[in-house]
C-alpha cells in the first residue's frame, strides 16, 4: 500500500503514477475521500469517547434529579459512541480497500507506456555471428538428453518438462553457482515453503491485476508461490526487524509456478515461458532511504552472475505499464537469443519501496527508537530458463555444447556438454 503521507502531502504525483502505469487516475480521488473520511470519523469517535469519560466523571459526583438526567445523557452518548465506533469501522475498511486499489508510485525517470516502451540502458557483450546453421534450444538439449518435453507434457500437460541427465546437473550447477556467489555477499540462504496464505500472496501484491497467473488450492486456501520473493516477504510479516547493522538479505532456492495466463503463442516452444521452474531469488530489507543503492546493488549482482555464463545481454528500465502493483522500477536483464535473433529477459530486479512492507506490517526502528516501514526488493539470481541462453550462445557446429568456464566447478569440471 502506499504512504498516505505522500497521498496527502502530493495527491498529483500519485495520479501522475496511476496515469503513467495506464491505470484510473480517480482511484486516488477515492483514497482521498476515503482518507478524509477515515480521519473525520476518528476523531468524531475521539471527542465522543472523551466527552462519556468526563460524563462518567460527574455522574459519580452527581446526586438525585442531577443525576438521573447525567444518566440519561449517559444513555445517549453511549448510543452515539456504539454509531460512531460502527461509522469509524466502517471507514477503517473503505480506507484498507481503497488504498490496495492504488499501486505503487512509480520512480520519477521510468519510462511511461506499456510493455514495447522500456528504456535500454547498456548492452554488454556482441551476439557472436555463427558460421553453421542455428539450432534452437529445444534441438540442442534433446540431443544432448538435457530435457524431455513430449513425456512432462504427457504427465502434466502443455508446458512442462523433464530435465533429465544433463540437464538437472546443469540447472543444479547453475542454482549453486548462484548460491555460492549470494553466500559471498553475505546472504542468507533460505528454502522457503512453495505455498503461502492468502494474506502474504495479497501482501505482496500478486493477487491485483496478476491474480491469474498464480496457482490456488481451494480445498487448502493455500497459494502456490510464482516466486519466493512471497515467502520471503511473509518471513517477517508483523515483526520489528533489525536494521541497525544494515540491510536484511535472504536467496530463497524454490520451485515457482505460474499460470502464464493469456500467454498463448508467446515462447511457448522450450522451456522459456513455463508453468514450473526453479530459481534463486535475493530479497532484502532496508530503510527507505537505502532501497535506491540497494536496487543498483541487486542489479549489480546479477550482471555478476550473467557475466559468468558469457553471454550477450541488455539491460532494461522497464515502463511503468509494464511494472507489477508493488513495484516503482524494475529493471531487467535479457540475454541475446540466437534462435530468435532477439533478447529475452533472464533477471529482473525490483524496488518495491515500503508498499509490500506497510500490507505485511514490517518494520525496524529508527535512530530516536521510533517504529518505521521497512523497504524492500527483490532480484533474480539464477533460474531454469538461464539453461536456454546457455546452450544457444555456447553451441558448436556438432550440437555440442561448451560449458562456460566459471560453471565448470559446479558441473564436475566437464567443459563440453556432448549429444548422445
Amino acid at each position: 500500500m502506499i504512504d498516505l503521507k505522500t497521498l496527502r502531502d502530493d495527491p498529483e504525483a500519485v495520479r501522475a503514477s496511476q496515469r503513467a502505469r495506464g491505470e484510473d487516475a480517480s482511484l486516488v480521488d477515492a483514497l482521498l475521500s476515503a482518507d478524509e473520511r477515515r480521519r473525520s470519523a476518528v476523531s468524531q469517535a475521539d471527542n465522543l469517547r472523551a466527552e462519556q469519560k468526563q460524563l462518567g466523571k460527574q455522574v459519580g459526583k452527581a446526586k438525585g434529579e442531577d443525576r438521573e438526567d447525567l444518566l440519561t445523557r449517559a444513555k445517549e452518548l453511549a448510543a452515539q459512541v456504539k454509531e460512531a465506533e460502527a461509522e469509524q469501522s466502517a471507514a477503517d475498511e473503505e480506507l484498507l480497500r481503497s488504498q490496495k486499489a492504488v499501486s505503487n508510485v512509480v520512480e520519477p525517470d521510468v519510462p511511461p507506456g506499456g510493455e514495447d516502451d522500456y528504456a535500454v540502458l547498456e548492452h554488454v557483450g556482441v551476439p557472436r555471428e555463427f558460421d553453421f546453421e542455428i539450432k534452437d534450444h529445444v534441438e540442442l538439449g534433446t540431443a544432448i538428453g538435457a530435457f524431455d518435453m513430449e513425456r512432462g507434457a504427457k504427465v502434466a500437460g502443455a508446458r512442462f518438462y523433464f530435465l533429465t541427465g544433463i540437464g538437472a546437473q546443469l540447472e543444479l550447477a547453475l542454482l549453486n553457482m548462484a548460491a555460492a556467489q549470494a553466500a559471498a555477499a553475505g546472504f542468507t540462504l533460505v528454502v522457503p515453503p512453495v505455498l503461502v496464505r492468502p494474506e502474504i500472496m495479497e501482501g505482496t501484491g500478486f493477487l491485483g491485476a496478476h491474480a491469474t497467473e498464480v496457482y490456488r488450492l481451494e480445498e487448502d486456501d493455500l497459494y502456490l508461490v510464482g516466486t519466493s520473493e512471497v515467502p520471503l516477504a511473509g518471513y517477517h510479516a508483523g515483526e520489528i526487524v533489525d536494521l541497525s547493522a544494515g540491510p536484511l538479505r535472504y536467496a530463497g532456492w524454490s520451485t515457482c509456478f505460474r499460470r502464464e495466463a493469456g500467454s498463448y503463442g508467446r515462447d511457448t516452444r522450450g522451456i522459456i515461458r513455463v508453468h514450473q521452474f526453479n530459481k534463486l531469488e535475493m530479497f532484502v530489507y532496508c530503510r527507505a532511504d537505502e532501497a535506491r543503492d540497494e536496487h543498483q546493488r541487486l542489479l549489480a549482482w546479477e550482471e555478476e552472475m550473467l557475466a559468468k555464463i558469457e553471454v550477450p545481454y541488455r539491460v532494461i528500465d522497464t515502463a511503468a505499464g509494464d511494472l507489477g502493483a508493488s513495484a516503482a522500477r524494475k529493471f531487467d536483464c535479457e540475454a541475446w537469443v540466437p534462435s530468435q535473433q532477439t533478447y529475452r529477459e533472464l533477471t529482473s530486479t525490483s524496488n518495491c519501496t515500503t508498499f509490500q512492507a506497510r500490507r505485511l506490517n514490517t518494520r525496524y526502528r529508527d535512530e530516536d527508537g521510533r517504529p518505521q516501514i521497512a523497504a524492500t526488493l527483490n532480484g533474480t539470481l539464477a533460474t531454469t530458463r538461464w539453461i536456454v541462453a546457455i546452450l544457444e550462445n555456447h553451441q558448436q557446429p556438432d550440437g555440442s555444447v561448451q560449458v562456460p568456464e566459471a560453471l565448470r566447478p559446479f558441473l564436475g569440471g566437464r567443459e563440453v556438454l556432448e549429444p548422445k
